[in-house]
């Protein structure tokens, strides 16, 4: 098809009673196929990126393309403008750290997050608590017309309350606000930016903002005031919210954590987990290495910033994350080394080949704890070996899970 025959896209609206280019009137039979008959055809432009020629004389495909495209611009523009707010602005990067704090303040141990949201406020919630359980960070989603007829039951001591609202004063949050003790810290997302503009944060002094505006109001940009901007703005801060958590309380697991709790469906199969030990193995040269004498403050703040939650001394020493994990903190002011079982020297390593298979090590490693039940717990590390080199380490609790 010559180039210009093709129709020119752009990113202009299109209102509703606009002029419409005239349709195709249907063609009376035997007439070949339309473009948009032979489209249809469940044999027509299948393995292919290419769409069959004449698709895009179909009527309205110029304006449909359009509208898709300004829709995506719009949100894509807003969700920079949110990116930079956070860069930024003090209120939106105090608040978020606020945020954080409150629901991480018992480091998972007690306490839960309370979702609460009204419309499609609500089924953002509900989503976020989806994302949230899934990264094992206790949340329940609490309909606020529903909690005044009985289930604030749910509510306890050591929880913290998020409450979304595009608007700051939706009336059933502000109905159920005072239903919350003053001791629960309490979180709004919003599209205010600035604390003296939003009702929920004036009935209630202290709670947490986290702004969510919009770069341009969603009646300016698409003739309609339905929710469309403000929503994805909403939606994408409650993933960052739960990843930010989520690395908090999980930092040295989270992916086992994920795949514990997500084992069904696309996302449990394509991460259904390894087969080989080379596929669970930690590769020495990726574990962040700390230099002469270190304490064992230093071991955690290297092991935090690493992706793995490994550290090691050159290729002789490593310290794994189960150990880290059990440090106390009397112990963090000592030199690693002085700190019992911390450290684990090459010579305790247990090696192993890289091609062995998953279940047949978990047997080997079961029958030899029979035998050697210290050199073989939890806590110990496995070296996978590849033709008398080196590959990778584990620890044999993380096998055996």
């Amino acid at each position: 098809m010559a180039l210009d025959h093709h129709p020119v896209q752009n990113s202009e609206v299109y209102l509703l009673h606009s002029s419409h280019a005239p349709s195709m009137p249907p063609p009376s039979p035997p007439s070949p196929a339309t473009p948009c008959d032979e489209l249809s055809s469940p044999l027509d432009g299948l393995g292919s990126m290419t769409p069959p020629e004449g698709i895009e004389t179909c009527s309205n495909f110029s304006q449909r393309l359009s509208n898709a495209l300004h829709v995506l611009s719009t949100e894509a523009t807003s969700l920079s403008c949110l990116t930079m707010l956070y860069e930024t602005d003090p209120v939106a990067r105090g608040g978020f750290n606020s945020a954080v704090e409150a629901i991480t303040r018992f480091g998972g141990r007690r306490g839960k997050l309370i979702v609460s949201g009204v419309g499609k406020s609500g089924h953002i919630g509900v989503k976020l608590v989806a994302t949230l359980t899934s990264l094992k960070i206790p949340s329940i989603f609490l309909h606020p017309t529903e909690a005044l007829h009985g289930d604030l039951g749910t509510v306890d001591d050591d929880d913290t309350i998020l409450l979304i609202s595009n608007s700051g004063k939706t009336g059933e949050l502000l109905a159920l606000l005072p239903h919350f003790h003053t001791s629960l810290p309490t979180i709004i997302m919003t599209s205010h930016t600035h604390p003296a503009n939003c009702e929920v944060i004036r009935q209630r002094p202290g709670t947490i903002l986290l702004p969510a505006p919009i770069h341009i109001s969603e009646t300016d940009a698409f003739g309609v005031n339905a929710p469309t901007i403000s929503t994805t703005m909403a939606l994408a801060l409650g993933d960052a919210l739960a990843i930010a958590v989520s690395r908090e309380l999980h930092s040295i697991n989270l992916s086992n954590v994920f795949l514990k709790n997500h084992p069904g469906g696309a996302i449990g199969a394509a991460i259904s987990g390894p087969k080989k030990l080379s596929e669970l193995a930690i590769p020495i040269m990726d574990i962040p290495e700390i230099k002469n004498t270190f304490t064992a403050s230093q071991v955690v703040l290297s092991a935090y910033q690493s992706e793995c939650g490994w550290v090691r001394q050159g290729g002789d020493i490593v310290v794994s994350p189960r150990r880290i994990k059990k440090l106390s903190a009397e112990e963090m002011k000592e030199p690693a080394a002085c700190v019992r079982g911390l450290t684990v020297p090459r010579h305790e390593w247990v090696p192993i080949s890289a091609d062995m298979d998953l279940a047949e090590a978990k047997e080997w490693i079961k029958s030899m704890r029979r035998t050697q039940p210290s050199k073989f717990s939890d806590d110990n590390i496995l070296v996978t070996m590849d033709e008398g080199e080196i590959c990778g380490v584990m620890e044999i609790g993380e096998v055996m899970a």
